[in-house]
């Protein structure tokens, strides 16, 4: 990406609008509601020939104490230091405010490159704004219809020569792609994929409202990336992250917190959820990040669960862990719990953290790389034979209604979860019983703690082939000139 564009206004001028817009897909979440938005995303935008990063603000409002808004506004001021260009955007059907006027005085002390533009100004109702927006002293606004993709060529007009501008710097900046392997190392990577900066890790930190999910994050890229505070619920979107922790290059979602389906009243919260169930989906590591002090609530029980029937290798973190006193009772009765109430997830790694103070992020960064790499693993189909050889004589499968089942031959389908075929005869009369007998003794004896694990159970015709087929006349003997028969 050549330079990074901010979009900064007052609440509900539209620039979540502008930002789905331009990334091309609805990533940022919309409604007419002002304030949605509260933390920073970023999105790759395409605009013509144009590529740039892209990130959408809070709105802008005049606070400056340690409210919510206070800190959400201190956020938009970061975002507007760190971006290259600033799209300022003001409401063409209201008309320039006392605000818009205080903020476009910050923008000229704080930003060097700062684009006008008066959105909402399709029909006659947002003339009179469009032109009003002259007397902010930032130059020539630009009329916008973000909801209707009006005015695009005229910010494409705006941004080009800033593209050229930063160009240069982009070449340098690059990421690796496009990077050729040899057979070999495609076999390995198969087997295990090493995340590179073109295809990072995807990680998701899911759970409860206020269990400290965008503290965590904020901890692991150690700055202030992500809005926090003692209200639950602040995050609305699943904002993701980039970030290269201890080696490994990630992209980290922080999503909204979960609460009870029934409790899920307004339209903006079941976005919010609808958006942060997005993220498990396309994440490979879910952190399902649980509160010490009311630890494997139902709600928690349903989000690690949600994971682990997505296929997902789950990772169980503790958090405010720092506040706890006797932590060995503690822990031994979060073990036995996590067993009891998670058997489906066993062996999965349960970290004790302190998002606050950063204690237990290494064993957490551990954990997941542990977590990723059996989630990656295969099983040749050698071994998988041999194992399943051992099985049968331990525990021969049963003999429902009579019907003996022959379990012929065993092989690894997949992995991301990992994924088993036994082909066998009879597939609908093995027991559910059998199967996790099965899958059980997989996860022991392959070493495969707390991944999912899918087995299917596959039917073989065993018939013989030439069964009802007409019989071949015999061959006529012909009499050659020799004497001899031939057929």
């Amino acid at each position: 990406m050549s330079f990074t564009l901010a979009i900064v206004g007052r609440p509900n001028v539209g620039k979540s609008t502008l930002f789905n817009r331009l990334v091309g897909q609805r990533l940022a979440l919309v409604d007419d509601q002002p304030g949605v938005t509260r933390d920073l995303r970023e999105g790759a935008a395409r605009l013509a020939d144009l590529r740039f990063t892209v990130i959408d603000t809070a709105g802008l409002e005049e606070v400056t104490d340690d409210s919510l808004q206070g800190r959400m506004r201190r956020l938009t001021e970061r975002a507007v230091d760190m971006a290259d260009v600033c799209l300022f955007m003001v409401d063409a059907r209201v008309g320039i405010t006392p605000s818009d006027l205080v903020f476009a005085d910050i923008l000229r002390k704080r930003s060097a490159n700062v684009i006008l533009a008066a959105n909402k100004a399709e029909g006659k109702a947002g003339e009179a704004g469009a032109l009003e927006a002259y007397s902010l002293g930032l130059g020539e606004p630009i009329s916008l219809s973000a909801e209707h993709g009006e005015g695009m060529n005229d910010l494409y007009t705006m941004l080009m020569p800033l593209a050229d501008k930063f160009a240069e710097r982009a070449e340098s900046d690059a990421p690796e792609t496009d990077v050729d392997l040899s057979e070999e190392d495609a076999e390995e990577t198969e087997a295990v994929p090493v995340p590179t900066n073109a295809k990072p890790m995807q990680v998701a930190v899911v759970g409860r409202p206020n269990a400290g999910k965008s503290t965590l994050i904020n901890q692991i890229m150690g700055e202030d990336r992500l809005l926090t505070g003692p209200e639950a619920g602040i995050t609305r979107d699943a904002i993701s992250l980039r970030k290269e922790w201890n080696g490994v290059p990630m992209r980290i979602f922080d999503t909204a917190g979960m609460r009870k389906k029934a409790k899920v009243q307004e339209k903006l919260e079941k976005l919010s959820v609808s958006d942060g169930l997005r993220a498990v989906k396309f994440a490979e590591v879910v952190v399902v990040l649980l509160d010490a002090e009311i630890p494997f609530e139902q709600q928690d029980l349903r989000i690690a669960d949600l994971a682990e029937r997505e296929g997902r290798a789950v990772v169980v973190a503790v958090n405010k862990w720092d506040v706890e006193d006797d932590r060995q009772a503690k822990l031994k009765d979060l073990k036995e719990s996590f067993e009891r109430l998670l058997p489906q997830l066993r062996g999965a790694p349960l970290i004790t953290v302190s998002a606050k103070t950063g204690r237990g992020m290494d064993r957490l960064h551990e954990a997941i790389m542990r977590a990723y790499e059996v989630w990656n693993r295969r099983v040749t189909t050698a071994q998988l034979n041999r194992w399943l050889s051992g099985m049968m004589e331990a525990h021969p499968p049963p003999a429902p209604q009579g019907k003996r089942i022959k379990l012929r031959y065993m092989t690894q389908a997949k992995t991301r979860p990992p994924g088993f075929v036994v082909m066998c005869s009879h597939p609908d009369k093995v027991p559910e019983s059998y199967s996790r007998y099965l899958v059980n003794n997989l996860r022991l004896d392959f070493d495969m703690p707390g991944t999912p694990i899918r087995l299917w159970m596959r039917g073989q015709n065993d018939a013989n082939p030439y069964k009802g087929r007409k019989k071949a006349p015999p061959s006529k003997l012909r009499k050659h000139t020799d004497g001899r028969r031939r057929d």
